[in-house]
């Protein structure tokens, strides 16, 4: 008998399909680690960027360059109707980047507007301002931007996830393990609605 695939269960988010909008200067591991994490749960990851197709995202350790990412898909060609949900890693350039680049803010906005979760973390959080998302959702991100959100209407506290409706957000990489579990379990969300899920637990 085959059993896995006659068996797909509501929490299988196999087929799932994430972006990850970054550019520059993103915070290394904030990338990888969700990444690795939600491929080895079946999802399809795909890294989007302001840049071209082939081009290389430089990835930060902190304040030392780390490794090259190739672009999967440009913005330019990017539709938030291909995917599932949004990750937003940080690093202080990236976000910062994003902000300047209004195509970046549109996209962002889309996941939104479409009820579709957006995961960001660290300075992740900072383009949500721009799009229009920030105000009066409760979240967290890195300390150094607290003030900004806070000024545009969010509802901040230091905790290492947290999660208003579709949006996640944590505040540094040691906080991935419980950004990722809560990515994961939006998506699963997700699998069991079709329609509007309620509240799980």
């Amino acid at each position: 008998m085959g059993n896995q695939d006659d068996l797909l269960s509501e929490d299988d988010v196999r087929g799932k399909r994430v972006a990850v909008l970054m550019t520059d200067g993103v915070e290394q591991v904030e990338y990888t680690a969700p990444r690795r994490f939600l491929e080895q749960n079946g999802v399809q990851v795909t890294l989007v960027s302001p840049k071209g197709a082939g081009e290389e995202v430089q990835g930060m350790n902190h304040d030392q360059p780390g490794d090259r990412f190739k672009v999967e898909l440009s913005l330019s060609q990017a539709n938030e109707a291909d995917f599932d949900a949004l990750l937003l890693p940080g690093g202080e350039e990236n976000p910062k980047r994003l902000r300047q680049i209004p195509e970046a803010i549109a996209f962002i906005r889309k996941f939104d507007e479409a009820d579709k979760p957006i995961a960001a973390i660290c300075h992740g959080p900072w383009p949500l301002i721009d799009a229009g998302i920030a105000e009066s959702k409760h979240l967290t991100s890195y300390p150094a931007i607290k003030d900004d959100l806070v000024d545009a209407g969010a509802e901040w506290t230091d905790d290492e996830v947290v999660v208003d409706g579709k949006l996640i957000t944590s505040r540094t990489p040691d906080d991935i393990p419980a950004f990722n579990d809560a990515l994961l379990k939006e998506l699963q969300v997700m699998q069991q609605a079709g329609a509007d899920p309620g509240p799980t637990s």
